[in-house]
């Protein structure tokens, strides 16, 4: 027995043991995690919901290397993340009295957009702007009318406690109400881990969900990738009117590489401005945002919604003359599907809006100097009207046409 012993103490200590003493701790090892996938199953939920990577098909039209680069690091694609996002975006329950989701004013009926002039929020109380469609809005440069929000997350945050629109308190009454939810504490547990419910994880998710609402697979898409057959005669004399007499494309960027009908800029076209004291305006709103430095996003997502305040722009953001009555130009991608139009859903048609431009607008100190009379006849304004009309994707209308428009019955309780 000792002379067994003395030669296995010398095997071991010989290369050949050294080997074989790695691939018993090995295989020990191996068989401890077989055990734990035999008990606890074949792969963790948690982290499942967290590294599963959202597979998505970018829509013909967009560019595909840009939806991908455009996904924050900090907030990837999960299809667990997307999914919980919508459950968020479709929720009544963030809302103050639970009549109210992101939905309601960015309904799927209405392509993401909605039919009133102006975006209504609880208890019927009414802002000032109308409410843009979502769909393609991670490709924006900035976010909202004005450009306050620089990220979807950040854009995300700002309804739900705004008091014309969500009416939370603050950013802790809308995490104490869904955390009341406990699917809701199942889910964030499994797409955030340790991060939890919190309000950066609540805008993570609803910007997740509206990253993957994208519209493109229109027939102006195909007649640009060369069928020639996609749009009509009456549409393709308004492209060229669109990028010539009409001056559309001056503002409406149409390229490629950014195939949004956008230059993502703001300019002041005069769209109410014939009823604003603007001078008195930018007085009070210098005062007021001078007061506070801790709420300035609040206080200047309260502004921005406000009658009268509302008509300075892009000024609430910058504090710039030049971006008085300055608005974001919107994209024209689903135009048709989206009335009413501009940003106070003052232009019911999109003939009133070809209309509107060919005036030149509405005379203001601060008109963009692009503006000016374009001395189109009644048929070229039809022509344009036509051109618009083929910037409609047929899956959102597709969409449009089988869902049923949000309703403001409140959640139950």
């Amino acid at each position: 027995m000792r002379h067994r012993l003395k030669r296995l103490a010398t095997f071991f200590a010989s290369e050949r043991g050294k080997w074989a003493i790695k691939l018993f701790v090995c295989a020990v090892f191996a068989a401890v995690l077989t055990a734990g996938t035999f008990i606890y199953g074949e792969r963790d939920p948690i982290s499942a919901a967290q590294t599963q990577k959202f597979q998505f098909s970018v829509p013909a039209g967009l560019p595909a290397d840009l939806w991908e680069a455009l996904i924050p690091k900090d907030n990837p694609l999960t299809a667990a993340k997307v999914a919980l996002g919508e459950k968020l975006f479709f929720d009544k329950r963030l809302s103050v009295d639970r009549t109210v989701s992101c939905a309601t004013c960015h309904d799927p009926a209405t392509a993401f957009a909605e039919s009133n002039m102006v975006a209504i929020g609880i208890e019927n109380r009414k802002g000032a702007r109308n409410s843009p469609t979502m769909l393609n809005a991670i490709f924006n440069e900035l976010q909202f009318w004005d450009g306050r929000a620089a990220t979807l997350e950040e854009q995300a945050k700002l309804p739900l406690i705004n008091s014309l629109e969500m009416g939370m308190k603050d950013h802790a009454q809308v995490v104490a109400r869904v955390r009341e939810v406990p699917e809701y504490q199942r889910e964030f547990a499994a797409v955030f881990g340790n991060e939890g419910i919190t309000i950066d994880t609540i805008a993570k998710a609803i910007a997740s969900f509206e990253r993957t609402q994208l519209s493109g697979n229109s027939a102006f898409d195909r007649f640009i990738a060369g069928d020639q057959t996609a749009i009509s005669e009456s549409a393709k004399r308004g492209w060229v009117l669109y990028n010539g007499k009409a001056r559309c494309i001056t503002c409406h960027a149409f390229n490629q590489s950014s195939p949004f009908f956008t230059d993502f800029k703001f300019h002041n076209i005069g769209v109410a401005a014939k009823d604003q004291n603007f001078p008195a305006l930018v007085r009070r709103t210098r005062q007021l945002l001078g007061q506070s430095s801790e709420k300035q996003k609040e206080l200047m997502d309260e502004l921005a919604l406000a009658p009268g305040f509302s008509e300075l722009g892009r000024y609430i953001v910058t504090k710039q003359p030049k971006d008085i009555g300055a608005f974001k130009t919107p994209s024209l991608r689903d135009i048709e599907l989206t009335a009413p139009y501009m940003h106070n859903g003052s232009e019911k048609t999109l003939l009133d809006v070809v209309k509107f431009y060919d005036k030149g607008g509405e005379a203001n100190p601060n008109l963009d100097g692009g503006m000016r009379p374009l001395k189109l006849t009644d048929p070229e304004m039809d022509d344009l009207v036509e051109l618009m009309k083929t910037f409609t994707s047929d899956d959102i209308r597709r969409r449009v046409q089988s869902t049923k428009a949000q309703t403001r019955a409140p959640f139950p309780q």
